[in-house]
């Protein structure tokens, strides 16, 4: 993980976590059972072009099944929840109780949204996110059946572009995120571009 990251310690407030958003800032633990998070700065951050946003052949025919009902900021709090638990494609996770209580503290005040795949009665698959500006940052996303993550992640790009959305930033690049068009921006280059987004008015989702 390259980048510049630091201890915090006390009261980190919902408005700090925007202000350090809009600066190029986000937080992480070392685990879900570590109190404390750090901030972390990457080098190279990675985001989603929207306009370059791309679903291949089979995944689009998995949509036209439709499989899930899409709901957005229907179970929010259940949504990181789910993303904060191990899965066996990902045995640990950086999602802790102070960054579970900071984020439903955002969603609570608009900043902080879900995009939940449900199977019947069932959350299958959704990811979360803050909202800053005409800007998104993707914090993560949980499956429990096949696509389930996948399609929310194009439901996003979907809802952002409607909106009026012009950055989607993803954090770091992964293969998976890759199929998607996802590319790494140097840090200078991707601080013109949260500015941009920033600086507009503030999208509602």
């Amino acid at each position: 993980m390259a980048g510049r990251r630091g201890r915090y310690y006390p009261a980190i407030t919902p408005d700090v976590l925007l202000r350090a958003y809009s600066i190029g800032l986000f937080p992480m633990a070392e685990s879900a059972e570590d109190p404390e998070i750090f901030w972390v700065e990457p080098e190279m951050r990675g985001i989603l072009p929207l306009d370059d946003f791309h679903v291949s052949k089979s995944l689009e025919k998995a949509i036209r099944k439709k499989p899930f009902d899409i709901r957005f900021d229907t179970a929010f709090e259940e949504v990181i929840g789910m993303c904060a638990e191990p899965a066996t494609d990902r045995p640990s996770t950086w999602i802790n109780s102070t960054i579970r209580k900071l984020y439903t503290e955002l969603h609570r005040m608009g900043h902080a949204h879900s995009v939940e795949a449900w199977d019947g009665d069932e959350l299958v698959g959704g990811l979360y996110g803050v909202s800053l500006g005409a800007a998104f940052f993707g914090e993560s996303m949980f499956s429990r059946r096949t696509n389930a993550s996948k399609i929310s992640l194009v439901h996003l790009v979907k809802r952002l572009k409607q909106k009026g959305f012009i950055l989607l930033d993803t954090q770091f690049t992964t293969e998976h995120l890759k199929t998607f068009g996802a590319i790494d921006v140097p840090k200078d280059g991707y601080i013109k571009l949260l500015r941009d987004a920033v600086d507009t008015p503030h999208r509602e989702f």
